[in-house]
């Protein structure tokens, strides 16, 4: 068990003179890590697969009972992306949204209100490689992008929830377990995002499970107390799965009305 000081390696993976990104980790060892190495393994998970198939399902405790939300992901590296996210019924009518990239074109498109989007890529930040910039100001630049502020980006990328949120409070490596039927390493954290003002929860707790072969999230459970406000673990996970040509293919239906 070990607790963490402040990490902040999400953007250090220096890149090769023939611009190819190797993990910095290639595999952890059988004892379990320490909080910063879980961490610098986590950071280079999607360099550890060529394509990716997963499946993740959400449950929050909302003012109308448990919402669930269920986010399909496929990855091919580089640059090709798409996640469907469906809210509660998996049934042939139930409401869906896809987003999905080539790297260089983004589309959208939700069924409910037959709205369909398309535009670039939004730029990243630029100048954020500064050497004079201290860790915690850098941002992990990903090999495949995935719509920001969601599961499966926080699950695929973790280096920027590992920097900004985990190794903002108390952190400890617990153990190991199956989770889906993967080897993980456990990590729990205690009151993350401290903000010492009136409101701040100290007793919000986080805990992850990480996949040992990949480094992907796979389980993410948040408490205030004892009450569950969010879980959310993968169902499905498969690194370097054959893709079908037409997994990136996508055609508005008709009927969409583009907003841009």
């Amino acid at each position: 068990m070990t607790e963490t000081s402040l990490w902040d390696r999400a953007a250090a993976l220096a890149v090769r003179p023939d611009g190819r990104r190797l993990p910095e980790v290639v595999a952890l060892g059988s004892a379990l890590p320490t909080v910063a190495e879980l961490f610098d393994f986590m950071r280079d998970a999607e360099l550890r697969f060529a394509t990716l198939r997963l499946r993740v399902e959400e449950r929050s405790q909302t003012a109308r009972g448990e919402d669930v939300v269920t986010m399909e992901a496929i990855v091919r590296h580089p640059g090709d992306a798409k996640v469907t996210t469906t809210r509660g019924d998996l049934g042939p009518n139930a409401e869906y949204e896809i987003w999905i990239s080539d790297g260089e074109i983004v589309r959208t498109y939700a069924s409910a209100h037959r709205l369909g989007t398309q535009r670039p890529v939004r730029n990243r930040p630029r100048g954020l490689d500064d050497p004079d910039f201290p860790g915690t100001s850098k941002v992990y630049e990903p090999l495949t992008a995935l719509p920001m502020e969601t599961l499966p980006d926080t699950f695929v990328h973790p280096a920027g929830y590992c920097q900004n949120v985990l190794a903002t409070g108390r952190c400890f490596v617990t153990g190991s377990a199956l989770v889906s039927g993967r080897e993980a390493i456990l990590l729990e954290c205690d009151h993350p995002r401290t903000t010492e003002l009136p409101g701040d929860r100290p007793d919000f707790h986080i805990s992850i499970a990480v996949d040992r072969d990949t480094g992907v999230i796979l389980r993410l459970v948040e408490s205030i107390g004892e009450p569950v406000t969010r879980h959310a673990e993968v169902v499905e996970l498969q690194p370097d799965t054959p893709l079908p040509p037409s997994a990136f293919v996508f055609v508005f239906p008709t009927g969409t009305t583009m907003l841009f």
